[in-house]
């Protein structure tokens, strides 16, 4: 489908940022004129000074974040159109620019006095940043003089060159044989390998499974040898700024305790014994008598799809969301009805489904929608993310409306579960509800226990090479294969391949990014059931969450809504949740 075919109402309507190309050119030269922050060095030690660099960070950057945004999502429309692409480029190499003349703040801001910092973050001038100035009092210790800091700013980019070689190596050079599929001869790749995975054909499966993996065996030396730079790159950072390890350096920087990881790493050991028992499970309901790796990945029930029109489907999740109250209800409704949400899928525009947003206006949806279930979802995700950018914009001054990494998949993940049960809780159609269970099932799965994995193979590499231990594709691959025998237990067959799978992980290369994955779907499910159970306090502790943005650490945010990831008992109700959609899956098989 071209773009020029789909109804108006199903495209996002970007004149909220911009009402012309031209007037966002208007707007960048604007931009680029203004912005000059070099007049601020050397005057952030007075109050004076530093409400006036604030009050230009604020004007400059919330008006940068609308040019991008307009940017983006034009590019994302058609990403052959080469003029959306160059805006694009144009604003990043404004960024930069502004980024390196910014560089100084925080070196200055750390040079002075403790007691200087404490006199600003009580000050009410500075209502509006005093987490961001605490934070930074507390990053002093790891901050380095102005010289030191533009030297490690200027040593950024080369340090990224693992992380490069290896994106451009998976992208574009992993040779990956051919194969037959469907009546043709095909060249296997991510993603038809993806699309393989979780088809009925068991034989196809192992044939994509081992062509696959051999393909990264073969560079599995050139692989070791990116992962290990990029791990030298954290050690080198952690080390230069004096943080203990490079995992506490990650956590610092997202201002959560490590006792939380801990926690986390934990529970789900202490999980296993499920995990085990749903891997065991799987191999009885496929009837297989040796059960491989390439056999998880496919839904244990056939044919059970939601064939929706996008209507339909956004209709359902309203009524999915209901306990959420009618003031979020109204939100949602906003998004169909006032241009949020790019719906199609058209030629040249960006696959997949994302929510983006800037302050001060609506927040944006892409979706490339389907009638399946996976979509429908989809919707409830997007529109989770989007709203709770929405509150937090409202609820919050601009240096506090972008909230934490660490929190991001909380939001959209509530709006899945609650869907989800809605739809267990509904559905008269026995095949459907067991493709729901067994569809819960696996995003507990591959969210909680799979990134969990994940995270451990990421602290105990760097810890092994903190400790003076080169990696290298033996010890990767041997450490890997251990995790993965620990996780999935004895009803599968950990192979040479499955050993292998660290070196096709992307986000490897942000460092201890995955664990909040696994700590973002345990708050959801927490936040959730606590919805259903106690309906509208919940509500209103949980919309405090969402109003939060960044006006204090994310683990404290969370509390709010009643998810405390400090203690063992919210990982417990999460992996409770799990146990009791086993069972109650175990009777349908």
């Amino acid at each position: 489908m071209q773009r020029t075919e789909v109804p108006e109402q199903y495209k996002w309507n970007l004149t909220d940022l911009y009402p012309s190309d031209e007037a966002w050119e208007q707007a960048f030269a604007a931009l680029e004129k203004k912005a000059d922050f070099s007049k601020f060095r050397g005057t952030l030690s007075t109050a004076e000074g530093l409400e006036a660099y604030f009050k230009a960070d604020e004007e400059i950057a919330g008006e940068a974040m609308r040019l991008f945004l307009y940017a983006h999502l034009k590019r994302d429309e058609d990403v052959r159109v080469t003029k959306y692409g160059s805006y694009v480029a144009k604003f990043m190499s404004f960024y930069t620019k502004i980024s390196a003349e910014t560089a100084f703040v925080t070196p200055e801001l750390t040079a002075l006095p403790d007691e200087t910092l404490d006199a600003f973050i009580s000050d009410p001038r500075f209502r509006d940043q005093d987490y961001m100035l605490s934070r930074i009092k507390a990053s002093k210790k790891y901050t380095l003089s102005e010289k030191e800091e533009i030297i490690l700013a200027q040593a950024d980019e080369p340090l990224q060159t693992a992380s490069l070689a290896f994106m451009m190596l998976d992208n574009a050079e992993v040779d990956f044989p051919e194969m037959m599929y469907e009546g043709k001869k095909v060249k296997l790749s991510h993603g038809l390998y993806s699309v393989i995975m979780s088809g009925k054909n068991r034989a196809k499966r192992k044939e994509a499974y081992n062509k696959y993996y051999s393909a990264y065996r073969k560079l599995l030396g050139t692989i070791s040898t990116t992962y290990y730079g990029n791990v030298q790159k954290d050690i080198f950072y952690c080390r230069t700024r004096g943080y203990e390890s490079c995992l506490q350096m990650a956590l610092f920087e997202e201002d959560v305790e490590e006792s939380v990881y801990r926690t986390l790493v934990e529970s789900v050991h202490a999980a296993f014994p499920l995990m085990h028992r749903y891997i065991a499970l799987r191999k009885k309901a496929m009837g297989y008598r040796t059960q491989y790796m390439y056999d998880i990945y496919p839904s244990l029930v056939e044919d059970a799809e939601l064939k929706l029109s996008y209507e339909e489907a956004y209709d359902l999740c309203l009524k999915g969301l209901a306990p959420l109250g009618e003031e979020y209800l109204e939100l949602f409704k906003k998004g169909r009805s006032e241009g949020w949400i790019d719906v199609c899928e058209t030629e040249g525009k960006r696959g997949g489904a994302y929510s983006s947003g800037a302050y001060g206006v609506h927040p944006y949806v892409l979706l490339n929608y389907q009638k399946t279930t996976h979509d429908v979802f989809t919707i409830a995700h997007e529109m989770g993310h989007s709203i709770h950018t929405y509150f937090s914009n409202q609820s919050q001054p601009y240096a506090k409306a972008d909230y934490k990494i660490f929190v991001a998949e909380v939001a959209s993940t509530v709006n899945e579960v609650l869907l989800l049960k809605y739809l267990l809780k509904t559905t008269e159609d026995k095949k459907l509800k067991k493709y729901l269970l067994n569809y819960f099932l696996d995003m507990i799965r591959t969210t909680l226990f799979r990134q969990t994995q994940f995270a451990e193979f990421e602290e105990r590499a760097h810890a092994m090479a903190e400790a003076g231990e080169p990696l290298n594709k033996d010890n990767l691959s041997a450490l890997y294969k251990e995790l993965n025998e620990a996780y999935y237990g004895p009803a599968i067959v950990h192979d040479d391949n499955i050993a292998t799978e660290w070196a096709r992980i992307p986000h490897f290369y942000t460092s201890f990014y995955v664990y909040k994955y696994a700590t973002g779907i345990t708050a959801a499910i927490c936040i959730a059931d606590r919805i259903l159970k106690e309906g509208e306090p919940a509500v209103k502790d949980y919309f405090k969450f969402l109003s939060g943005g960044c006006s204090t650490d994310p683990v404290s945010l969370l509390k709010l809504a009643g998810a405390d990831l400090t203690k063992k008992e919210t990982f417990s109700a999460a992996m409770q949740e799990f146990e009791e959609t086993l069972d109650a899956f175990e009777k349908t098989i």
